[in-house]
């Protein structure tokens, strides 16, 4: 029996979206998975499938950094909207930050009280980060047992009370707990080490660039390396916004260091 045969669902669409470009072709999903995607023009058989005409059919993009606020903040948003928003625009699994929701995913209870704030909500594949601050390293283990994919921390204020900066300390602590259980740390790496010029007009784009100096950023990852290094802990740096970083985070990745990072389109 071949694959078309076997196949629970088959879509045509001249607007398949493959490794070369868009082609006009049939994708077979068997068991809920893709299990063959064939030109049209190479078929060589009668298939019946539904024809999608033009539509895009394309791998589903999954965004691990969503600040989904649900619970406690969903006049900002919530899993409702996040994840219809997500489905309408191809992204098919979204991983949930541990703020800004009230409370904060930084023990297994918040957790839970998540878990349920999303039941019957999602229109998308959810998966949940943990958070680290200060002094709750010791609620890692149960967090990672009850599923989160990664933890969160800011060296920074968060902007939120309830989820202040990790000093160091807090960093040794955590780092070797994820090291043993293979999970990554994302850190957002911003050090005010050095005074920052302040916005004297809230419109000039320019002075605001300033009052986040590069310096802050540089410093910052300089100290994850070096943790990183001690620990072999999977540090995943979120948002980078500074050029001056790459040759840095190079030379850790070509030590072997497991170190990755994210930027976003406006940083481009």
């Amino acid at each position: 029996m071949t694959a078309a045969e076997q196949s629970d669902l088959a879509m045509r669409s001249s607007r398949v979206v493959k490794p070369r470009g868009e082609k006009d072709a049939v994708v077979f999903v068997q068991g809920g998975k893709i299990s063959q995607v064939v030109e049209t023009r190479d078929l060589g058989q009668q298939v019946a499938y539904q024809d999608l005409a033009d539509l895009v059919v394309s791998p589903g993009v999954v965004d691990i950094h969503v600040h989904v606020n649900e619970p406690g903040r969903t006049a900002w948003e919530g899993f409702q909207t996040a994840t219809r928003a997500a489905s309408a625009g191809g992204v098919t699994t979204i991983v949930d930050m541990p703020l800004n929701s009230s409370p904060v995913t930084t023990t297994v209870a918040a957790l839970h009280e998540k878990l349920a704030a999303a039941r019957d909500k999602c229109a998308c594949d959810v998966g949940f980060h943990g958070g680290l601050i200060p002094g709750n390293h010791p609620h890692l283990r149960a967090m990672i047992d009850a599923g989160v994919l990664a933890i969160k921390a800011f060296l920074c204020p968060s902007g939120l009370d309830e989820f202040p900066a990790a000093t160091e300390s807090d960093l040794r602590a955590a780092m070797p707990i994820l090291a043993e259980r293979n999970l990554p740390l994302l850190v957002h790496c911003e050090l005010p080490t050095a005074p920052a010029p302040a916005v004297m007009d809230p419109r000039s784009y320019a002075q605001y660039c300033g009052s986040r100096p590069d310096q802050w950023e540089m410093d910052a990852i300089a100290q994850m390396i070096e943790l990183c290094r001690g620990s072999r802990c999977h540090v995943h740096i979120v948002h980078l916004s500074t050029v001056e970083a790459l040759p840095l985070i190079t030379a850790a990745k070509n030590e072997g260091l497991p170190l990755s990072v994210e930027t976003c389109p406006h940083y481009l």
